[in-house]
Protein backbone atom coordinates (compact mmCIF):
# COMPACT_ATOMS: atom_id res chain seq x y z
CA UNK A 1 0.00 0.00 0.00
CA UNK A 2 1.52 3.27 -1.16
CA UNK A 3 2.40 6.11 1.49
CA UNK A 4 1.36 9.30 0.29
CA UNK A 5 4.60 11.24 2.25
CA UNK A 6 6.83 8.68 1.89
CA UNK A 7 9.96 9.48 -0.47
CA UNK A 8 8.86 8.19 -4.25
CA UNK A 9 11.90 6.07 -4.19
CA UNK A 10 13.46 4.43 -1.14
CA UNK A 11 16.54 1.71 -2.01
CA UNK A 12 17.58 -0.05 1.35
CA UNK A 13 20.73 -2.19 1.15
CA UNK A 14 20.42 -3.05 -2.46
CA UNK A 15 22.67 -6.01 -3.32
CA UNK A 16 22.37 -7.59 -7.14
CA UNK A 17 24.47 -10.61 -8.83
CA UNK A 18 24.03 -12.10 -12.29
CA UNK A 19 25.53 -15.31 -10.90
CA UNK A 20 24.51 -16.89 -7.69
CA UNK A 21 28.30 -17.19 -6.46
CA UNK A 22 29.65 -14.23 -8.41
CA UNK A 23 30.95 -11.00 -7.49
CA UNK A 24 28.36 -8.00 -6.47
CA UNK A 25 27.08 -5.83 -9.50
CA UNK A 26 25.31 -3.50 -6.38
CA UNK A 27 26.02 -3.82 -3.26
CA UNK A 28 24.35 -2.60 0.03
CA UNK A 29 23.22 0.38 -2.14
CA UNK A 30 20.88 3.38 0.12
CA UNK A 31 19.06 5.88 -1.59
CA UNK A 32 16.27 7.93 -1.18
CA UNK A 33 14.50 10.41 -3.80
CA UNK A 34 12.04 13.03 -2.91
CA UNK A 35 8.39 13.56 -4.37
CA UNK A 36 9.16 16.27 -7.25
CA UNK A 37 12.71 15.68 -7.25
CA UNK A 38 15.18 15.55 -10.32
CA UNK A 39 18.06 13.02 -10.18
CA UNK A 40 21.13 12.35 -12.59
CA UNK A 41 22.89 9.00 -11.71
CA UNK A 42 26.28 8.99 -13.13
CA UNK A 43 28.99 6.66 -13.52
CA UNK A 44 31.31 5.00 -15.58
CA UNK A 45 30.27 2.07 -18.66
CA UNK A 46 29.62 -1.52 -16.89
CA UNK A 47 29.29 0.56 -13.18
CA UNK A 48 25.92 -1.19 -12.82
CA UNK A 49 23.72 2.18 -14.23
CA UNK A 50 20.91 -0.25 -16.79
CA UNK A 51 21.02 -2.84 -13.57
CA UNK A 52 20.12 -0.25 -11.02
CA UNK A 53 17.30 1.39 -13.71
CA UNK A 54 15.76 -2.09 -14.30
CA UNK A 55 15.37 -2.46 -10.55
CA UNK A 56 14.02 0.51 -10.09
CA UNK A 57 11.49 -0.17 -12.57
CA UNK A 58 10.87 -3.96 -11.53
CA UNK A 59 12.29 -5.05 -14.61
CA UNK A 60 14.94 -7.49 -12.63
CA UNK A 61 14.52 -8.62 -8.99
CA UNK A 62 17.44 -7.70 -6.52
CA UNK A 63 19.32 -10.50 -4.48
CA UNK A 64 18.62 -8.92 -1.40
CA UNK A 65 17.89 -5.02 -0.40
CA UNK A 66 14.77 -3.78 -0.80
CA UNK A 67 13.49 -0.67 -3.63
CA UNK A 68 10.68 1.32 -2.23
CA UNK A 69 8.17 3.48 -4.97
CA UNK A 70 5.56 5.79 -3.14
CA UNK A 71 6.08 3.25 0.31
CA UNK A 72 4.93 0.18 -1.70
CA UNK A 73 7.93 -2.67 -1.26
CA UNK A 74 8.49 -3.25 -5.40
CA UNK A 75 10.45 -6.11 -4.29
CA UNK A 76 7.28 -8.22 -3.27
CA UNK A 77 5.03 -7.67 -5.58
CA UNK A 78 4.33 -10.24 -8.72
CA UNK A 79 4.88 -9.57 -11.97
CA UNK A 80 1.68 -8.79 -12.71
CA UNK A 81 1.41 -6.42 -9.82
CA UNK A 82 4.27 -4.75 -11.17
CA UNK A 83 3.17 -3.93 -14.49
CA UNK A 84 0.18 -2.55 -13.40
CA UNK A 85 1.98 -0.12 -11.09
CA UNK A 86 4.48 0.17 -14.11
CA UNK A 87 1.84 0.83 -16.03
CA UNK A 88 0.32 3.47 -14.06
CA UNK A 89 3.15 5.29 -12.29
CA UNK A 90 6.45 5.08 -14.03
CA UNK A 91 7.01 6.63 -17.47
CA UNK A 92 9.85 5.69 -19.46
CA UNK A 93 12.35 8.41 -21.74
CA UNK A 94 14.96 6.24 -23.78
CA UNK A 95 17.89 6.68 -25.27
CA UNK A 96 17.09 4.82 -28.70
CA UNK A 97 13.55 6.83 -28.51
CA UNK A 98 11.90 3.74 -28.98
CA UNK A 99 8.83 5.31 -30.47
CA UNK A 100 6.73 2.70 -32.56
CA UNK A 101 7.44 3.51 -36.21
CA UNK A 102 3.64 2.21 -37.70
CA UNK A 103 1.75 4.65 -35.44
CA UNK A 104 1.26 8.28 -35.72
CA UNK A 105 2.60 11.16 -33.30
CA UNK A 106 -0.85 11.24 -31.82
CA UNK A 107 -0.96 7.19 -31.13
CA UNK A 108 2.03 6.73 -29.90
CA UNK A 109 1.23 9.60 -27.45
CA UNK A 110 -1.68 8.43 -26.55
CA UNK A 111 -0.45 4.79 -25.71
CA UNK A 112 0.09 4.52 -21.78
CA UNK A 113 -3.72 6.12 -21.72
CA UNK A 114 -4.92 3.54 -23.76
CA UNK A 115 -3.01 0.99 -21.61
CA UNK A 116 -4.81 2.38 -18.80
CA UNK A 117 -8.64 2.11 -20.31
CA UNK A 118 -8.76 6.20 -20.68
CA UNK A 119 -11.01 7.23 -23.48
CA UNK A 120 -12.41 9.49 -25.41
CA UNK A 121 -12.72 12.92 -25.36
CA UNK A 122 -10.04 12.47 -22.19
CA UNK A 123 -7.77 10.58 -24.35
CA UNK A 124 -7.70 13.15 -27.12
CA UNK A 125 -7.31 16.36 -25.25
CA UNK A 126 -4.78 15.31 -22.82
CA UNK A 127 -2.87 13.50 -25.89
CA UNK A 128 -3.12 17.13 -27.55
CA UNK A 129 -2.06 18.87 -24.46
CA UNK A 130 1.16 16.83 -24.00
CA UNK A 131 2.02 17.07 -27.81
CA UNK A 132 1.02 20.92 -27.55
CA UNK A 133 3.45 21.31 -24.36
CA UNK A 134 6.49 19.78 -26.14
CA UNK A 135 5.90 22.11 -29.29
CA UNK A 136 4.54 19.28 -31.90
CA UNK A 137 0.90 19.84 -32.72
CA UNK A 138 0.97 20.11 -36.28
CA UNK A 139 2.87 16.89 -36.36
CA UNK A 140 0.86 15.03 -34.56
CA UNK A 141 -0.60 13.26 -37.61
CA UNK A 142 2.85 12.39 -38.80
CA UNK A 143 4.79 9.48 -38.75
CA UNK A 144 8.23 8.99 -37.09
CA UNK A 145 9.93 8.60 -40.34
CA UNK A 146 9.17 12.33 -40.81
CA UNK A 147 10.84 13.50 -37.83
CA UNK A 148 14.86 14.42 -36.48
CA UNK A 149 16.18 12.56 -33.63
CA UNK A 150 15.26 15.75 -31.46
CA UNK A 151 11.90 15.78 -32.30
CA UNK A 152 11.07 12.35 -32.09
CA UNK A 153 12.79 12.50 -28.65
CA UNK A 154 10.34 15.39 -27.41
CA UNK A 155 7.58 12.50 -28.16
CA UNK A 156 9.10 10.19 -26.30
CA UNK A 157 9.25 12.84 -23.70
CA UNK A 158 5.26 13.42 -23.98
CA UNK A 159 4.85 9.88 -24.22
CA UNK A 160 6.52 9.14 -20.59
CA UNK A 161 4.79 12.33 -19.09
CA UNK A 162 0.93 12.04 -20.65
CA UNK A 163 -0.30 9.69 -17.70
CA UNK A 164 1.20 11.93 -15.13
CA UNK A 165 3.23 9.14 -13.71
CA UNK A 166 4.78 9.39 -10.00
CA UNK A 167 8.17 8.70 -11.56
CA UNK A 168 9.95 9.43 -14.73
CA UNK A 169 13.56 6.63 -15.65
CA UNK A 170 15.15 8.52 -18.43
CA UNK A 171 18.10 6.46 -19.47
CA UNK A 172 20.77 8.34 -21.48
CA UNK A 173 17.53 9.77 -23.29
CA UNK A 174 20.50 12.44 -25.28
CA UNK A 175 22.86 10.26 -26.11
CA UNK A 176 21.89 10.25 -30.13
CA UNK A 177 21.48 13.71 -30.33
CA UNK A 178 23.69 16.43 -30.95
CA UNK A 179 25.07 19.15 -28.15
CA UNK A 180 22.13 21.95 -29.41
CA UNK A 181 19.18 19.11 -29.70
CA UNK A 182 20.91 17.58 -26.19
CA UNK A 183 20.19 20.91 -24.00
CA UNK A 184 17.04 21.59 -25.57
CA UNK A 185 15.57 17.80 -25.00
CA UNK A 186 16.96 18.56 -21.20
CA UNK A 187 15.49 21.88 -20.65
CA UNK A 188 12.21 20.30 -22.06
CA UNK A 189 12.00 17.67 -19.64
CA UNK A 190 13.25 19.30 -16.70
CA UNK A 191 10.62 21.76 -17.63
CA UNK A 192 7.99 19.32 -18.00
CA UNK A 193 9.11 17.35 -15.31
CA UNK A 194 7.93 20.61 -12.94
CA UNK A 195 5.12 20.97 -14.98
CA UNK A 196 3.34 17.18 -13.86
CA UNK A 197 4.90 17.33 -10.76
CA UNK A 198 6.86 14.04 -11.47
CA UNK A 199 9.76 12.99 -9.95
CA UNK A 200 12.70 11.97 -12.36
CA UNK A 201 15.93 9.79 -12.06
CA UNK A 202 18.38 10.65 -15.24
CA UNK A 203 21.03 7.94 -15.89
CA UNK A 204 23.45 9.19 -18.03
CA UNK A 205 27.55 9.63 -18.17
CA UNK A 206 27.41 12.94 -19.45
CA UNK A 207 28.41 15.80 -17.15
CA UNK A 208 26.54 18.20 -18.89
CA UNK A 209 23.43 15.89 -18.89
CA UNK A 210 23.84 15.54 -15.34
CA UNK A 211 23.88 19.21 -14.71
CA UNK A 212 20.03 19.73 -15.71
CA UNK A 213 19.33 17.83 -12.71
CA UNK A 214 18.73 18.89 -8.79
CA UNK A 215 21.33 16.62 -7.54
CA UNK A 216 23.93 14.42 -8.94
CA UNK A 217 24.72 10.48 -7.34
CA UNK A 218 28.08 8.92 -8.38
CA UNK A 219 27.45 5.35 -8.84
CA UNK A 220 31.33 4.45 -8.26
CA UNK A 221 32.43 0.91 -8.77
CA UNK A 222 29.97 -1.92 -6.84
CA UNK A 223 29.54 -0.91 -3.33
CA UNK A 224 28.38 2.81 -2.70
CA UNK A 225 26.79 6.52 -3.79
CA UNK A 226 28.58 9.42 -3.96
CA UNK A 227 26.06 12.66 -3.52
CA UNK A 228 26.88 15.89 -4.92
CA UNK A 229 24.72 18.77 -5.00
CA UNK A 230 23.22 20.94 -7.87
CA UNK A 231 22.11 24.33 -7.51
CA UNK A 232 18.74 25.38 -9.60
CA UNK A 233 16.69 28.54 -9.26
CA UNK A 234 13.35 27.81 -9.01
CA UNK A 235 12.24 30.69 -10.70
Amino acid sequence: MAVPDAPIVCIEALTKRFRAEGPAVLEGLHLRLARGEYLAVMGESGVGKSTLLNLLAGLDRPDSGRVMLGGTDITRLSDDEMTLLRRGSIGFVFQAFHVLPYLTLFQNTSLPLELLGVRDPELSQRTMQMLAAVGLTDRAHCYPRELSGGEMQRVAIARALVHRPALVLADEPTGNLDPGSAAQILALLREQLRENGSSAILITHSRSAADSADRIVMLTGRSFLHIEPILHSTA
